[in-house]
């Protein structure tokens, strides 16, 4: 999709993300995706998914819960709806995955765990509560609001459920490296690497260190404080990255598990890559393209036609309107 800037590109690939997968790659204030002066918003959605088709609305207002429908029926939640459709965006917020801090890394991850291993999907929102519940049992012993007793049935629950998300997180990891090396290779980043060393939790490790989190009154090990590395040989691209390295690295991700969906679904996901090109040159702007996945759908948007891409699949919008070229 090409256009000025400002035209709604960016917001069109917003609202197919929304459509798919239930919630904004944006910002996660709703609210924010109203349009002014208006008091909701619609997105419906047609399209196929394993060439079964499909009709999702997503209805957003500020004053209500969001309503998620498939094939008109109301669905629990986003996470329903994307157990159904597969959808993977990159924007140039996207590069926090690289350059921001370990948070961001492990709320990346973990969302790619609900993606890739369905059958763990609830472990991060488990451990977060049952680590929650220790944090606040920690509180009330040091406070003298309760015994020390009430600690002990949530260090076992923090301690199974952090081991297995620790090495959930691990095999994750383990299932990306070869093709994130791989792209990230092809998209002129020699020898990058994606790794998690699974330390694993225990709860010897958590009564060891009981003072101490009684003390501070928050759990202080387990994969809440763990981060993954993303390195270019012997630089950690976090702090020794250009953007443009930045930039390869987060896209060589997002090819590498669109890679991992389609072996593991049989289709792969559609893509929504915004402001891909801007800082790749026709080389590897060329690259990316035989880098998509067959078979599969992808949305680009740039300011301008490239040669890279078939001019007769290219679209122009225009504010209000998305038309062939």
């Amino acid at each position: 999709m090409t256009g000025a800037n400002g035209v709604g590109k960016t917001n069109l690939l917003e609202a197919l993300h929304v459509g798919s997968q239930g919630f904004s790659p944006r910002t996660r204030a709703e609210p924010r995706l109203v349009r002014f002066g208006e008091q909701a918003a619609r997105v419906r959605l047609t399209g196929q998914e394993a060439r079964t088709p499909f009709e999702t609305e997503v209805d957003l207002a500020p004053a209500a819960a969001k309503r998620i429908k498939l094939n008109g029926a109301l669905l629990s939640g986003g996470d329903e709806l994307r157990l159904r459709l597969s959808a993977l965006v990159f924007t140039p917020d996207r590069l926090a995955v690289v350059k921001g801090g370990p948070l961001v890394r492990r709320a990346y991850l973990d969302r790619m765990l609900g993606r890739l291993f369905p059958a763990r999907a609830r472990l991060p929102s488990d451990y977060g509560r049952a680590l929650a519940q220790r944090n606040a049992a920690l509180r009330r012993v040091r406070a003298q609001e309760s015994s020390f007793e009430v600690v002990g049935p949530w260090t076992e629950q923090v301690a199974k459920l952090g081991d297995d998300l620790d090495r959930a997180r691990a095999d994750l990891v383990s299932a990306l490296a070869p093709g994130f090396a791989d792209h990230a290779d092809a998209l002129g980043l020699p020898a990058a690497d994606i790794s998690y060393p699974a330390q694993g939790l225990s709860v010897h490790e958590l009564e060891a260190r009981f003072a101490r989190d009684l003390e501070r009154g928050t759990t202080g090990a387990g994969p809440h404080l763990r981060d993954a590395g993303i390195t270019a040989g012997d630089r950690d691209l976090r702090a020794f990255g250009s953007q443009g390295e930045q930039r390869t690295a987060v896209l060589a991700l997002v090819l590498a598990e669109a890679e991992q969906l389609a072996e593991r679904r049989g289709e792969p996901p559609l893509l929504l890559l915004d402001d891909v090109f801007s800082e790749l040159d026709s080389a590897r702007a060329a690259a990316l393209v035989m880098r998509l996945p067959e078979g599969g759908q992808t949305l680009v948007t740039a300011t301008e036609p490239t040669t890279v891409l078939e001019p007769d699949l290219l679209v122009a919008v225009t504010p209000g309107e998305a038309r062939a070229a």
